[in-house]
């Protein structure tokens, strides 16, 4: 019998690598112009249900309140799309782009010293981001660098979309694992005083702990602190922001390469340690997103999750008016 979700898996490979060779074949102008293309069919030909246009809008409202107008809303949905297509084709462009030789001139580096410290110090450090700027171009540098991670991710659905991305991350001595069923690996990897790579920006769920993410509680996952905590880690909030192009002078894109925070677990002293580091990462985060809001990938449902105290009064609130009624 013909196994059809295999068939189907081995189609859309064939699909992704077909689009592969014809984007590794464009030049840097055109392949930004199809990038564009696609966002423009994204953004403004899909049905908005289908884009999640009402979930990212929503979002924003959230983050930036009156400081943003309802144009500006969409521009921003708009900008998130082109980033998104632009971070797809330079990750397809990335192995034959950008190398020791070049890194320079593609990157624009801002950390502090203590960074290289922490990073030779023989103690663990976790280099946490979100879904912001182009984070397989940050992790991909401290491959180059010499500074090899456990990166950790979501399996894909289709093994062979995913043994591609295995390898993409393997060519800069990086080793992929995954978010489930990988926490093992993590913790052989930290007790080896190893580095891992990982993104903290997504809803926890009703167990997370709640922080607050541009002035709102949301669900964090509390096992980063917890693993900084036990294994004296430290923990990197980077990022990897696109910055504007000048194809005059350069041959590929330029981005910044920057380190918001560094956070030292042995340092903390706060009676809730766990929370307090939960909420300087997630605070560093916030402030990295805020100097570009279009590189953010704002269709997650962030704050999906509510404290249960809010929770319960919000239920209470709407028992009001039918007892009222009644």
């Amino acid at each position: 019998m013909i196994n059809w979700r295999m068939a189907r898996y081995r189609l859309e490979y064939l699909i992704f690598r077909t689009l592969v060779c014809i984007v590794r074949c464009l030049p840097v102008r055109e392949s930004v112009a199809l990038a564009k293309c696609l966002a423009f069919f994204i953004h403004y030909c899909l049905p908005r249900k289908l884009t999640r246009y009402q979930v990212a809008s929503e979002n924003l409202r959230t983050a930036f309140g009156e400081e943003l107008s309802e144009k500006e809303i969409e521009q921003t949905i708009f900008q998130m799309w082109v980033h998104l297509f632009r971070m797809v084709v330079e990750i397809i462009q990335l192995p034959r782009k950008l190398h020791r030789g070049n890194i320079y001139e593609v990157m624009k580096f801002d950390y502090p010293p203590e960074l290289i410290t922490a990073l030779c110090s023989g103690r663990p450090v976790i280099l946490l981001s979100g879904h912001y700027g182009n984070w397989e171009m940050a992790v991909s540098v401290f491959g180059l660098f010499g500074f090899p991670m456990g990166v950790v991710a979501r399996e894909l659905d289709n093994p062979f979309l995913n043994n591609w991305f295995e390898k993409f991350r393997q060519s800069t001595g990086h080793r992929a694992m995954a978010k489930s069923g990988g926490y093992d690996d993590m913790i052989a990897t930290i007790e080896r005083r190893g580095h891992l790579a990982l993104l903290g920006d997504q809803d926890a769920g009703k167990r997370g702990l709640f922080v607050d993410f541009f002035g709102k509680p949301a669900s964090t996952f509390k096992s980063i602190a917890l693993l900084a905590l036990e294994y004296r880690a430290y923990i990197c909030v980077g990022y990897s922001r696109r910055l504007p192009d000048h194809f005059e002078n350069r041959q590929w894109v330029h981005f910044e390469l920057g380190c918001e925070q560094l956070i030292d677990s042995t340092q903390c002293v706060s009676n809730d340690p766990v929370g307090e580091i939960t909420q300087q990462f997630t605070t560093a985060l916030e402030r990295a997103i805020r100097k570009s809001p279009e590189q953010y990938f704002w269709v997650h449902r962030r704050w999906k999750s509510q404290p249960r105290v809010c929770a319960k009064k919000k239920r209470l609130s709407e028992s009001l008016p039918e007892k009222k009624a009644a």
